[in-house]
C-alpha cells in the first residue's frame, strides 16, 4: 500500500515436529480494511449484501481472505452485520468486531468491546483463547470437544485463530496443531487477545491475492493459500456456492 507492505506471512515448524508447519499472516489495520461476508448457511439468510462471490468492484482492492467461525449452532455466540441480528451477541463471548472505518479488532463482548454506533458488524465464537497476553487457563492438549469437536477425535486437527496485538494489528494462525499449541503461537505472535476460528481439514482458509497490475483485480487466479496444505483454494472466496462467512482485508 503505497510501497509499504500491509501483510506479512511466514511458517514456524510446530513444537515436536521436524517437518510440521503452522502459518502465521500479520495485518497492518492502518493500511487495510475489515468487511464481514456473510453466508446462506453461516449464519443463514438470503438477504446479504455482501456474501459470496467477491464482487469485480470489491476484488479492485482486496488483499486477503480468511474463514470465519464456527456454524452458529456450535458458536456459542452471536451474529451481527447488515443491520441484522442472526444470533444476540453474548457477554463474555469472543468477538470479531469490525467499524464503520473498517478498523477491526478482538475482544470480550461487554468488556473489552460493545454495540456502538460504529459497530457494522460482529462475529462471535466461543470465548477467548488468549487474555491479557497469556493462553486463558485451563487448556488440555488432548482436548478434542471443548474448543471444537475434532473431526474423528483428532488432537492434532487443523485449527485456526485470530488475534489483536497490543499495537492493533490483527495476527491470523493456521495449522495442524493442538489447542495449547495454537495458543502459544498466537502469544509468541504478540497477539494480546486472540479467539478461535473455524476448524478441521475441510474450513480453515486464509488467501493473500497478487494481481499481475496495479490496475488488476483480485481473483482465484493469483490467490495464494497461507499454507499449503489447505484444503480450500482461494477461488471459495469467488464461487456463488460458498455458503459460510468469511472476512475479506482490502486496501482502504
Amino acid at each position: 500500500m503505497g510501497g509499504r507492505a500491509a501483510i506479512y506471512t511466514t511458517l514456524v515448524r510446530l513444537p515436536g515436529s521436524s517437518n510440521v508447519q503452522a502459518g502465521i499472516a500479520w495485518i497492518d489495520t492502518r493500511l487495510l480494511r475489515a468487511t464481514l461476508y456473510s453466508g446462506s448457511l453461516s449464519p443463514g439468510g438470503l438477504f446479504w449484501k455482501n456474501t459470496a462471490p467477491i464482487s469485480p468492484s470489491a476484488s479492485k482492492t482486496l488483499v486477503a481472505a480468511f474463514s470465519g467461525g464456527f456454524l452458529m449452532k456450535d458458536s456459542k455466540g452471536g451474529y451481527f452485520s447488515e443491520g441484522h441480528v442472526v444470533a444476540p451477541l453474548r457477554v463474555g463471548a469472543a468477538s470479531l468486531v469490525i467499524y464503520r472505518d473498517g478498523f477491526a479488532t478482538v475482544g470480550q463482548w461487554g468488556r473489552d468491546v460493545a454495540m456502538t454506533s460504529n459497530v457494522v458488524a460482529v462475529r462471535q465464537n466461543l470465548t477467548l483463547l488468549v487474555d491479557n497476553g497469556r493462553p486463558v487457563a485451563g487448556l488440555n492438549p488432548a482436548d478434542t470437544s471443548t474448543w471444537g469437536v475434532a473431526l474423528n477425535g483428532v488432537v492434532n486437527t487443523p485449527r485456526s485463530a485470530l488475534g489483536v496485538t497490543a499495537n492493533g494489528a490483527l495476527v491470523y494462525v493456521e495449522g495442524p496443531m493442538n489447542i495449547v499449541d495454537l495458543a502459544e503461537i498466537l502469544v509468541r505472535t504478540g497477539a494480546v487477545r486472540a479467539m478461535t476460528l473455524d476448524m478441521n481439514p475441510f474450513w480453515p482458509v486464509f488467501a493473500t491475492f497478487s494481481p499481475s497490475s496495479i490496475n488488476g483485480l483480485a481473483s482465484a487466479a493469483n490467490g495464494r493459500d497461507l499454507l499449503s496444505t489447505m484444503y480450500q483454494q482461494p477461488g471459495r472466496f469467488y464461487e456463488s456456492a460458498y455458503n459460510r462467512d468469511f472476512i475479506t482485508m482490502s486496501a482502504k
